[in-house]
This record gives C-alpha cells, structure tokens and sequence, in this order.
C-alpha cells in the first residue's frame, strides 16, 4: 500500500513566461513554468520534495545516468474540459508503471503517492497552461536519472526524480491519420529479457535509426518484430499494436520486450465494454500476410499517450505494399478514438474512474 500523499514546498516563478496560442503548439517544444523535483540517497531514501521554478539540472560529468544509461521515464497527459475543470488521463496507471519499471533498471522506485503528487503539484502551479482548444493537452514527463559521480559498473547511490510538463497538440503534428509503416526485419528495439518492458530511454534510442531509415523509404515509423527470428509482430514506432482479422482484434501479449501501455490497456478496456472479442497472443507476419491476401485484414494500428490512436494505411515488407482499409482508417479505430478523447475532456462520463481531477 502506498505512503500517505508527501507534501511539496511550492516555490513559485516571480516571472512567467509567455505562453504560446494553441495554434501554434508543437509537441514538446514548449516548457511550463515549473518542474517537480525529489532527491534520493540510499542512506536517505526520497527527500526534499518541491515544486520549483522551471531551470537548469547541475550533474557532475561523472554522472552514472551518462555512463551507465540508469533512466526512467513516464508520459501523461491533462486535458481541459469544457467547464474549465483540468483532469489527468489514468495518473495512477502511469504511478504504477513507473513504479514497477525502476527495480528493472536497479533504481529506486517511486512510491506511487509520491509520483501523484508531484504530477498534481506541477500541474497546479501550472494550471494556466493547459490549453483549451480541441486535440490538445498538458504533456507531462516525469524522469528518473542516477546522478551518483563515478566510473563503475554498479547501480548508482544517488538519484534525482524531476517532472516537466509541456502544453501541446496533436504528436508530430497531425491527428488520427492514416500512417504508411515499414515493418523491420533487421534492426532490434528490444529482446524479450531485456528492457523493452519498461519506459528507459535506451529503448526509444535503439529505434532511432531504423525509424530513420523508414523515412528515408517514404514511410512514418516501423512495424517492430520479434528479436530472435523477425517472424513476431511487436511495437509499432512508440506504440502498441493492434491488428483486426475478421472480427478478432489481436495485440502481441506483453511478455518482456513491450511496454505495458496505458492506451493499450484503456483500448482492450472499451473493446471489451462493447463486447467485441480481444486476444493478446502472438501475431506472427505470415498470419498478417494471408489476412491480407484473403480479405480478412480489416484494420490495423497503433496506440498510446501522445497520439492516442494511429492507424496504418499501409504496411511495407520486403518490396511488398500491404494497402489495409483503401488506406483509411478503420470504423473501430475511429470509434476508441473518439471513446477515449470523449472521456478524457469530459464529452461522455468516465465509467472506470480512469480522470483525477485537479483541485
């Protein structure tokens, strides 16, 4: 059971920044004017929590996180509802996950308490940059890095939790639209007894280049697969997949090597809710082949927190141009879209209790 919520020293900004028109939001580029910070010491334990202006971080160049890769990291989101009211989408999922991940990456972890009330705190203190306008939100990063000096294999002794937030519209710019995928049989993004599991930075840089590569070729991102044989459907970019044949919507199953996605699990979720059957079970290529070849291919995408939904128009593998759906999006992708943005700004009620409100 968690700790009772900790209490934040609140140092607020004596000048605020200008914030930026809706219109004009790019994801990530724009930082709110304050950060949530908490210090670790092993002989300590997590200290001095407080919510302070948004500045520089000070690391020795002997930092293990730049030697030795010791980080963590977490995306959620708040969104404004058309009363005015600001709630965050599943914070204690997100607690959760960051919690379960760090013993992984042998870091601390965040006491479930203690990561909610960072994310509330920043967002109170900041409460005036979520933007109001239709498909944007708050982003906020919570972050864990070892920051203990010294040249050494070995977990670190000291750590420092901080938490960012950035006002933002659609990832990448646009919104649910259909996205040309190149499936990857070459590069790996994570093994199964590796990190793929959970959300550390090294993942998301394994992937860079294949999904460069993918560009170069004319499509979006890459269709991940399996480490050993490249025969297992995985990720899509960032993403969770999930595949319709027939009336079957199918996502690989979380078996060490993909995240435990938030969206992931608010999807299986409202399928579930509507009564439309949900496998998680291995997907393999050749069965997506011949679903395709044989009509039964009816949708396919991706999703998670910054996007929500993607779907795939079109797939490439090996020469070959696999067009699902005409290269729309599918009936049902639309439908969890508009489920889960609907619950997310307060459009239609929230029946699994998945929005806190920020008092």
């Amino acid at each position: 059971m968690s700790s009772p919520s900790p209490q934040f020293a609140v140092n607020l900004a004596t000048a605020r920044k200008p914030r930026p028109k809706d219109a004009e939001l790019v994801f990530g580029r724009t930082f709110t004017d304050h950060m949530a910070i908490v210090d670790y010491e092993a002989d300590r334990g997590w200290f001095d929590p407080r919510v302070v202006p948004y500045g520089q971080l000070t690391l020795d160049p002997a930092a293990a996180v730049l030697h030795y890769g010791q980080e963590l990291f977490d995306g959620l989101k708040a969104f404004r509802a058309s009363t005015g009211e600001v709630r965050i989408f599943r914070l204690d999922r997100h607690a959760k996950r960051m919690h379960d991940g760090a013993p992984r990456l042998c870091m601390p972890s965040i006491d479930e308490a203690l990561m909610r009330e960072s994310v509330l705190g920043l967002v109170r203190a900041d409460r005036d940059w979520v933007p109001t306008a239709p498909g944007t939100s708050l982003y906020i990063r919570p972050t864990l890095v070892a920051t203990e000096p010294f040249l050494g294999v070995r977990p670190s002794r000291r750590y420092l939790y901080f938490v960012i937030a950035s006002p933002v519209s659609g990832y990448g710019g646009e919104v649910f639209s259909p996205a040309r995928i190149w499936v990857e049989d070459k590069y790996v993004r994570a093994a199964v007894g590796g990190l793929g599991g959970v959300k550390s930075g090294a993942n998301y840089v394994a992937s860079l280049l294949a999904a460069e590569e993918a560009k170069a070729r004319g499509y979006a991102q890459v269709l991940w697969t399996d480490a050993s044989n490249h025969r297992y459907l995985e990720e899509v970019g960032t993403m969770n997949l999930v595949v319709r044949i027939g009336d079957e919507f199918v996502t690989p199953p979380l078996g060490g090597s993909i995240l435990s996605g938030v969206t992931r699990d608010s999807i299986i979720t409202l399928l579930r809710d509507w009564g439309l059957p949900v496998s998680e079970r291995p997907i393999a290529i050749d069965e997506l082949l011949a679903a395709h070849r044989n009509g039964a291919l009816r949708e396919v995408f991706g999703c998670g927190t910054a996007a929500v939904i993607t779907p795939v128009g079109e797939l490439g593998w090996r020469g070959e141009k696999l067009v699902i759906n005409g290269g729309q999006a599918g009936e049902t992708a639309r439908r969890l879209y508009d489920a889960v943005t609907d619950i997310q700004y307060a459009r239609a009620p929230d029946p699994h209790g998945w929005m806190t409100l920020v008092d």
